[in-house]
């Protein structure tokens, strides 16, 4: 008996699991994540190499942007950078912050 409801709690849950793994992410939802992802870990690497939090954002109103949103997004990355306490390397927050945005991207789905 108990063999039994081993293998359908497994079923069940292999029944749930199936539905989470249809969804996928829009090209527009994929650019935005690495878009800011690549700006947290520029905003890192200034962090890290004692620039200020006003000459990085001197920097980015410096920056041209291919969309409206994006100069507001990373003056946000960059504060939200700078707030953390956090001495990980550029490349450890390029892929933390990706991982992240890609799993909320796809919880709203």
């Amino acid at each position: 008996m108990r063999n039994i409801w081993v293998a359908l709690i497994s079923f069940s849950m292999a029944g749930l699991a199936v539905p989470a793994e249809g969804k996928e992410l829009k090209a527009g939802d994929t650019y935005m994540c690495s878009w800011g992802a690549g700006t947290a870990a520029r905003a890192q690497e200034l962090k890290l190499s004692g620039v200020s939090l006003y000459a990085a954002r001197q920097k980015i109103q410096s920056y041209k942007f291919a969309k409206s949103w994006m100069r507001m997004m990373a003056m946000g990355i960059t504060e939200q950078t700078y707030d953390s306490p956090t001495r990980m390397k550029p490349a450890a927050v390029r892929q933390s912050f990706y991982d992240d945005c890609v799993k909320y991207k796809l919880a709203r789905k």
